[in-house]
């Protein structure tokens, strides 16, 4: 059995757009009807006239798909596929910390359960988390979640004093500077290039912050030919593709024993469990009705921001 060709005729028949974010494999970017970014896979999940959305991403991001489109079938290929970020902001916790803020408004990353969005009043992606804060009043107190180092980091460019929850993803955290200046000086004319998840001294260090999207625009548009990636290894396959005749590198977490920073959860999605996800309608996700109605209404507020 040829599984592309499998995938592309059962694509047809199903009505079904694969959507797939930029830390999934090569060969899952490449048979996806749509590769990005948070923000805009948030798009292509509200506007899409397909009946099954195959999301090759992670939980949080199948589920917004959901709430953006509850009348559509939402298919994940691997149910293991969570976000150390979204786990790491327990809704219980996180009610008992909005509490202590009443006259604070929250407003969460798009890494996070629909729970945690629910409690939210609007919500933010790293490409567009400048612009959203910008838009809130300056008196109004925020609160930050659940990302320590964007929140952190967006306090520092907006001149914001926001209470941040303290959480973090597993990929960001564990790069190691002392290496990437390592590497750095093996490779002098590259640029260290940032997600803002990352720790503040790789941000310190960057050439250029910015989400996975603005990493990739970057790299497009800038002279340089030499690049040390700060995030989720995934996105070089389309800097690569992007631009064949520049050298780009993952850069190096702590652990010696790896060359790379891969999302365990990103990368259990395979060609093989897309196409079993497809066949068999596995597996569903579902958003109960009245998590949905208060979780789509700060998620539309961004997307009307970000217009």
């Amino acid at each position: 059995m040829d599984t592309l060709l499998e995938i592309k005729r059962l694509q047809k028949e199903k009505n079904a757009v694969i959507l797939a974010h930029f830390y999934q494999i090569p060969e899952i970017q490449d048979i996806a009807d749509f590769v990005g970014d948070s923000l805009d896979l948030s798009r292509k999940s509200a506007d899409t006239d397909a009946d099954i959305i195959v999301f090759a991403g992670v939980n949080f991001m199948a589920e917004t798909a959901k709430i953006l489109s509850p009348e559509k079938k939402v298919l994940i290929p691997d149910r293991e596929a969570g976000c150390s970020l979204a786990d790491s902001c327990p809704p219980d916790e996180f009610r008992k910390f909005r509490d202590k803020y009443p006259d604070h408004i929250v407003v969460s990353y798009v890494n996070t359960t629909a729970e945690i969005k629910a409690m939210t009043d609007i919500c933010c992606t790293s490409t567009n988390a400048v612009e959203i804060i910008e838009s809130i009043p300056r008196e109004q107190k925020i609160i930050f979640a659940p990302d320590r180092n964007l929140g952190n980091y967006l306090n520092r460019i907006t001149g914001r004093n926001m209470v941040v929850w303290d959480g973090a993803c597993h990929v960001h955290e564990e790069f190691s500077l002392e290496r990437i200046m390592k590497l750095k000086g093996e490779f002098p004319d590259a640029k260290l290039i940032s997600h803002p998840e990352c720790q503040n001294p790789i941000l310190i260090a960057s050439d250029f912050i910015g989400s996975t999207s603005a990493l990739l625009k970057f790299t497009g548009s800038d002279d340089s030919k030499e690049y040390i990636v700060a995030t989720e290894s995934g996105i070089l396959h389309q800097m690569k593709k992007q631009n064949p005749g520049k050298l780009f590198m993952p850069a190096p977490p702590l652990d010696s024993t790896c060359g790379c920073s891969d999302c365990i959860f990103m990368k259990m999605h395979t060609v093989k469990k897309v196409y079993n996800s497809l066949n068999e309608e596995k597996f569903e996700v579902d958003v109960e009705p009245e998590i949905r109605e208060k979780a789509v209404i700060p998620i539309k507020r961004m997307l009307e921001v970000s217009r």
